[in-house]
């Protein structure tokens, strides 16, 4: 850019049409375009061809300062942080809950940022509708699930797993003094079960659940405690995790666990099926949290005696 006080442009005849640009600041004037007339004077000319060199010139490196981001800039936005979204039930005790000021706290919440350091990753937890939960993934809402997350044959054929991380039983749960002391005994009983849960899937896949009364299911199993508590279910069937946290919580005095269950399971973390690269580091990561204690102190932490 070429700066002419007002004297020096008087010096100069320029023709004004589309190629002739002047912009003013202040007192001085800027040259961006200019067209040397026929009129003007050998000397002027001169002066004219030196003032459009130097703007080339300009024109040039104020392009070059506007170029695309270097290869440093490049490497470094390609090395920032990502973000992993973790979907979870947050009611579900002691994987992943709300403590008494809001935060979201449990075994899953710890061992997932735990993980989430080991793969150079961020972590954010989305609470969602349980019984939507393989389609929030699906959907790209979040990037797994990982609460208390069974392993069936049904899911294998939605999300992809992770190695098991914690072994679980799906446990039958009544009041104490109830005449139910086997699974047989549900016969003609109603009971209460967790929507779109493995409890769920364990007990209609059950030849017991051609005989029972009913199955009703709620969003939550809190919710089916609560019926149960109020005399509206006979039995409610649940992860033995969140039974036994959720019992103690309530008072062991209240409920009766019965010897008979309706399977185990295994505890797994849930991806797309197209994320094969992230499963394994997070298997990688699980494996590492093993060796060195951590896995360990997380879980002593949560299910100490």
């Amino acid at each position: 850019m070429i700066v002419l006080d007002k004297e020096d442009l008087n010096k100069i005849e320029f023709r004004w049409n589309h190629e002739v640009e002047l912009s003013s600041y202040g007192r001085e004037f800027f040259v961006s375009k200019a067209k040397i007339s026929k009129n003007t004077n050998q000397e002027e000319k001169k002066i004219m061809k030196k003032i459009c060199a130097l703007f080339i010139i300009l024109v040039l490196l104020l392009t070059g300062c506007s170029s695309p981001k270097t290869d440093d800039a490049a490497d470094k936005n390609s090395e920032e942080t990502k973000t992993l979204v973790v979907g979870l039930d947050d009611t579900f005790a002691p994987m992943g809950f709300r403590d008494d000021a809001g935060e979201l706290v449990g075994f899953d919440i710890d061992l997932a940022k735990a993980v989430a350091a080991k793969i150079g990753y961020e972590v954010s937890f989305q609470p969602i509708d349980w019984a939507m939960k393989e389609t929030e993934l699906n959907s790209g809402n979040i990037d797994c699930i990982w609460n208390g997350y069974s392993i069936t044959e049904e899911r294998k054929t939605k999300v992809a797993f992770s190695t098991p991380y914690l072994d679980n039983a799906q446990l039958i749960i009544t009041l104490s003094g109830s005449d139910i002391a086997s699974k047989a005994d549900l016969a003609d009983k109603i009971v209460a079960v967790q929507k779109e849960s493995s409890a769920l899937d364990a007990v209609t896949a059950d030849d017991i659940a051609a005989s029972l009364k009913e199955i009703v299911e709620f969003d939550t199993n809190i919710d089916c405690f609560m019926d149960l508590e109020a005399g509206r279910c006979d039995a409610i069937v649940c992860d033995e995790v969140l039974a036994r946290y959720i019992i103690k919580q309530r008072g062991e005095d209240k409920y009766n666990i019965l010897s008979d269950d309706f399977g185990k399971e295994e505890y797994a973390v849930g991806f797309r099926l197209k994320d094969s690269e992230l499963v394994a580091s997070v298997d990688k990561a699980l494996e590492d949290l093993k060796a060195d204690g951590t896995y360990k102190d997380i879980y002593s932490k949560w299910f100490s005696e």
